[in-house]
């Protein structure tokens, strides 16, 4: 038995869920794990977040605020920061994805996360958004530089030089100059159907639950109802895709003209740093499942590309990494 199980053992027994059946629920692109507890009549989940490697805390921050605006974030149980284990509430088993693979109703569905997202716009912050990082201007950069950093060597077999990070850099700080200034809102950071909930016993914008958030920042507004209808891991049909572009700006009365503009830089930004992620994981961490999420992403990019606010970043792009590049993950 490892050292890490016997303190999740610990930290379980110390919650008042010892002797508890135990299975493994999931693990994802971080050191992250999950379990299931069982016990007659009841079940929880432990959130096995290695130090230094994973911090317990921001979880433990937003999702109270979550909480604290009637939204369905897990129930915080029991809390070891220095270990790295918390156990949650259950939400069960029916994610978006789940969900939608057995023929849910995809309208309601993502009706209901769009409602969650105004809401987290129009609601109070409690003070909560000076504390967060921002995700602006060179935070945006720095975390699309994944794209030049991994795709284009992988893609040209060559390293990237120093001049075109320098260029790809400049491209992006031409492209932000067109953001528009609007209001920050909380950013989930990774708004997606295999991280959101159905909870359809629970009524409206509490039937969405909320399961991974320990990343938020604060940015632009766009940004993760982008995650959720760009999403890199399914199409969203164009009448839904457009129904909850509408359904957000009615509820949160910003301009249109200007959200479009912040969404598709938001889009670029996003597809570019998933581009290079997605090759990290492969090359790096040996997880190649993610490739096979690269052209829908990459035809994701090209759309966003052709905003005239993107224009630098779409000439860096056609220069260094034409059509015949982007053909990795393609079958």
């Amino acid at each position: 038995m490892s050292d890490r199980v016997k303190l999740r053992q610990a930290f379980i027994a110390q919650s008042g869920w010892g002797g508890a059946q135990e299975t493994l629920l999931a693990g994802d692109a971080s050191f992250r794990k999950y379990f299931r507890l069982r016990r007659p009549g009841s079940s929880a989940v432990v959130m096995d977040a290695p130090p230094p490697q994973e911090d317990v805390r921001p979880f433990v921050h937003i999702g109270r605020h979550l909480l604290a605006l009637g939204l369905s974030a897990p129930e915080i149980l029991a809390v070891d920061p220095a270990r790295g284990f918390l156990l949650l509430e259950d939400l069960g088993d029916d994610t978006f994805a789940c969900v939608l693979e057995r023929g849910g109703d995809e309208t309601e569905l993502y009706r209901r996360a769009t409602d969650v997202l105004a809401t987290l716009y129009t609601a109070p912050d409690h003070g909560l958004l000076p504390d967060l990082t921002a995700y602006t201007g060179e935070a945006l950069i720095d975390a699309a530089i994944l794209l030049p950093e991994w795709y284009l060597p992988a893609a040209t077999g060559r390293k990237t030089g120093i001049e075109e990070i320098d260029a790809y850099r400049a491209a992006w700080r031409a492209c932000l100059a067109h953001m528009p200034v609007t209001a920050d809102a909380l950013l989930l950071r990774d708004y997606h159907k295999d991280n959101l909930m159905w909870l359809p016993g629970r009524p409206g914008v509490r039937a969405c639950g909320l399961l991974d958030f320990q990343d938020a920042q604060r940015g632009h507004p766009s940004y993760d109802l982008m995650s959720l209808i760009e999403d890199a891991r399914r199409d969203v049909s164009p009448v839904v895709y457009e129904m909850c572009f509408a359904r957000y700006l009615d509820a949160t009365g910003i301009d249109p003209s200007d959200f479009r503009t912040g969404f598709a830089l938001m889009s670029a930004q996003r597809q570019a740093r998933l581009i290079g992620l997605f090759i990290r994981l492969w090359q790096r961490d040996g997880k190649p499942g993610y490739l096979s999420f690269l052209p829908r992403v990459w035809r994701l990019f090209e759309h966003a590309l052709q905003h005239d606010a993107l224009e630098p970043l779409r000439a860096w792009v056609d220069r260094l990494l034409p059509p015949a590049l982007r053909r990795i993950g393609a079958t």
